[in-house]
């Protein structure tokens, strides 16, 4: 009886390793852990405290309600961003390594024309936005304009006068203005603030040293409110919650231009479908939290989901219209 177990040994273990192999192969529960089994990493190209860092923390609080799991910001600022997308590109597509962006993301490309060693389209997996801040043309009150249509007809009796500050050459808002101007076939006078950020430029606007912006909302919101910058147009398809008085470009004759600034999840290219489905659908429930509206209202920002193929098409075509800017402009990063 001894002889004859013995013999069989090798027989039981075959068949206990087809058995495994078949409950691998046709059990998706047992062949997977159910994702996320350890904690998230978000990484924010920018430092802690600025628009995108808290958006992305607010997100982050979210998800991690959501899925049980820590979501951890990881900041990772410097060289416009590259370094934080350079190391979400090259993480294991897993959904453990995931990129919190923003439109600048897109602007890659234009500044840095073949510099980086990843692609701002295919080496990523676009998830979904969860915000927007829209771009609003203001202007100081001492400015003798009072519409969209005055500021036009003003650049276009003095071309090349009409001064229009940004945070920078290549900056956000620096494509926005170049937008509109090729668009309207208008001559302006571009002011950067090279490194400076958006708050002196809000400064000597109010103080009648620059003639106008094209701003994102947050950055001047109060100002509008108070009374110490005039809003002329907003460029959103629709008529933003947090200035209704203000009109859009369309409504005020200046075309169909939209120039907003998104804030979105991004993972590395090649993330399993059901991971993707899974932070997708965390992402769009969060953009439609009333938290959510509550805190981007309080920063000027207004909820937005836009997922999957959508996003990605809206990032192809970003990339594509800023490289188009960039070189016609000649504009690269330092």
């Amino acid at each position: 009886m001894a002889r004859n177990f013995k013999r069989n040994m090798p027989l039981a273990l075959v068949n206990h390793a087809l058995a495994a192999i078949f409950l691998v192969a046709f059990c998706p529960a047992y062949a997977q852990t159910a994702y996320p089994s350890k904690p998230v990493k978000l990484v924010v190209g920018f430092a802690a405290g600025g628009p995108t860092d808290v958006v992305a923390r607010a997100f982050a609080d979210h998800a991690s309600k959501a899925l049980g799991q820590p979501f951890i910001i990881d900041n990772k600022p410097g060289a416009g961003t590259i370094i934080a997308a350079q190391a979400v590109a090259s993480a294991p597509a897993d959904g453990y390594t995931l990129l919190f962006g923003a439109t600048n993301h897109t602007m890659i490309p234009a500044l840095y024309q073949g510099r980086v060693k990843f692609d701002a389209v295919k080496s990523f997996r676009h998830l979904c936005t969860v915000a927007s801040s829209p771009t609003v043309l203001v202007v100081p009150p001492s400015l003798p304009v009072k519409t969209l249509a005055d500021y036009q007809a003003k650049a276009r009796a003095e071309p090349g006068r009409v001064t229009a500050g940004t945070a920078g050459v290549g900056s956000s808002g620096h494509f926005a203005t170049e937008i509109f101007a090729r668009a309207q076939g208008l001559q302006l006078n571009h002011v950067p603030y090279k490194g400076k950020g958006a708050a002196p430029v809000v400064t000597d606007l109010m103080g009648g040293q620059l003639d106008s912006s094209f701003a994102t909302l947050g950055s001047v919101l109060p100002q509008i409110k108070s009374g110490k910058l005039r809003a002329l147009a907003v460029g959103a398809p629709q008529r933003s919650a947090l200035v209704p008085e203000v009109p859009t470009f369309a409504e005020a004759g200046g075309g169909n231009y939209a120039a907003d600034v998104w804030y979105g999840v991004l993972a590395p290219a090649g993330l399993p479908e059901p991971i993707a489905q899974t932070l997708e659908r965390t992402a769009a429930d969060f953009a439609k939290s009333e938290s959510a509206a509550d805190k981007l209202r309080g920063l000027g920002m207004d909820a937005e989901s836009v997922c999957g193929n959508a996003f990605a098409i809206r990032v192809a075509r970003e990339v594509t219209t800023y490289s188009q800017i960039a070189k016609a402009l000649d504009l690269k990063a330092d």
